[in-house]
């Protein structure tokens, strides 16, 4: 037998556990730095990388025995980067890192190498991007299965669901801000990569609209989440175990393929329209609701402005359309200092076609889906009360993106399927329940024109390609209409 200090991977005989040894972090460190920026769901694109911060290090499944089995290596790292922050801003994001370790990768998980370590406990070992290997995959899925701690993680069943074993895991579809794995088309497992103290508004709402009986969205069966470090914090929210709906398709597909075909969409829509009044109505019955009025809308519209200028400062083709747009926002703080009040709830937060899901063929239930909210804003904010009409102002930004992305290219006949659809959306809404979005025209108006903001600064950062989508709506809002 060779020598185990001769192959790099000394074997687990005694001595601190791979989780408190102190060159853990260093020795990974080269590799992070070189794999996150390439990532879809890193959010420091572009800037340096200037260090690394351990918060937790937890083995679920041994990762240097010799002659063992690939181990799994929990992490939660915070990435500091060379960027300004606000004063009290933590000094870098934190994400979530699930590690295959062995001596080799098979040649199928090739591209989910990371790297081989050179020094530290890991020495000699390949490193991998577990969420892409179907085996560990599913030794995650047993944690879920039988609930419990293990090092700084605690994972939790909802009270009489039940977990199949050994469901095959595989990861769904492209990386954003979370990586999905499928569980024998049963289940799905969302992973957050980007993570924060406190509870994701995934688990949240999802929970909360299953104790009100609302069938429109799945009800989680398993989470997981990290400790709190210090006295006082709140658990951070790692994953949610939800039913799979196979054979549907998300709503984006469907108006593309409607598009292609030339084909209506407005009974789509509308049905749609009342899906999204529904869960509306069962948010504001399951969690507390607030009143907006004049102190709340002028800084509403005031955090609006504000983005607009940042944006404009990163974009210069957004310059020559801040005053009209600015009008938007005005519009909204006068109406506040008129008397103008809406309520306020929880809401999707970040609903778009791609956010639903309905079976693929023929008519049947729409399904809202993904109530993390924004990753990019703070979770605080996500949590809070809002408009239910800025969940509707985003889905009809989405079928205007629909329409100017599709194969026709925003031609006559797209654009006026986009206004249809929109209207028949609206209509749906109204009919579902909820505030009739013709009589909140300020408001409306308002943060269509925030969601367009938002849509230019992420499409020159990420998909430049893609940023006339959203300009040509800035154009039109910008002219008031």
């Amino acid at each position: 037998m060779p020598d185990p200090a001769s192959t790099g991977a000394p074997p687990r005989s005694g001595g601190p556990p791979l989780a408190a040894a102190p060159d853990l972090l260093p020795s990974l460190a080269p590799l992070l730095a070189d794999w996150l920026p390439g990532r879809r769901w890193f959010a420091g694109h572009g800037r340096l990388i200037t260090g690394f911060t351990l918060l937790s290090a937890t083995e679920l499944l041994p990762c240097t025995v010799v002659g063992g089995p690939p181990g799994l290596l929990h992490l939660l790292v915070r990435v500091e980067q060379a960027t300004a922050r606000a004063p009290g801003a933590p000094p870098g994001d934190c994400y979530q890192l699930l590690l295959g370790v062995g001596r080799e990768v098979p040649p199928r998980l090739a591209p989910a190498l990371i790297g081989r370590p050179v020094g530290g406990p890991l020495r000699g070992h390949a490193v991998h991007d577990a969420l892409l290997d179907g085996h560990l995959c599913g030794l995650l899925l047993e944690r879920l299965r039988l609930p419990g701690r293990i090092g700084a993680l605690d994972f939790h069943r909802e009270a009489g669901t039940e977990i199949p074993p050994r469901l095959p895991g595989r990861p769904l579809g492209a990386e954003q801000s979370h990586t999905s794995l499928v569980y024998g088309e049963t289940l799905i497992l969302k992973v957050f990569r980007q993570v924060t103290p406190g509870l994701n508004p995934d688990l949240e709402l999802s929970r909360a609209l299953a104790a009100a009986r609302c069938p429109r969205v799945p009800a989680p069966v398993a989470w997981f989440k990290a400790r709190a470090r210090e006295p006082g914090a709140e658990p951070t929210t790692l994953g949610v175990l939800q039913p799979f709906l196979p054979g549907c398709a998300d709503g984006w597909q469907l108006a593309l393929t409607a598009l292609s075909g030339r084909a209506d969409f407005t009974a789509s829509a509308r049905s749609l329209g009342q899906a999204t009044a529904e869960v509306h109505t069962a948010l504001a019955r399951a969690l507390p609701t607030a009143a907006l009025r004049r102190p709340q809308l002028e800084s509403i519209a005031a955090g609006m402005r504000a983005r607009l200028e940042t944006t404009a400062r990163a974009v210069p083709g957004l310059r020559p359309y801040r005053a009209g747009l600015r009008t938007a926002f005005d519009a909204l703080a006068a109406a506040g200092r008129g008397g103008g009040s809406w309520a306020a709830q929880r809401i999707h937060g970040d609903l778009h076609l791609g956010q639903t899901l309905r079976p693929a063929r023929g008519p049947g239930r729409w399904s809202l889906i993904d109530f993390e909210g924004e990753p990019a804003r703070p979770l605080a904010e996500r949590r809070r009360p809002q408009p239910a009409v800025r969940d509707v102002a985003a889905m009809l930004r989405s079928f205007d993106y629909a329409a100017r992305s599709g194969p026709s290219g925003g031609d006559a006949w797209s654009l006026e399927w986009a206004r249809r659809t929109r209207e028949a959306y609206c209509r749906g809404y109204a009919e579902g329940g909820g505030l009739d979005p013709g009589t909140a025209p300020e408001l409306m108006r308002a943060y269509e024109t925030d969601k367009a903001v938002y849509e230019v600064l992420y499409e020159a950062r990420h998909r430049p390609d893609w940023l006339p989508v959203p300009m040509a709506a800035v154009r039109r809002l910008a002219d008031g209409g």
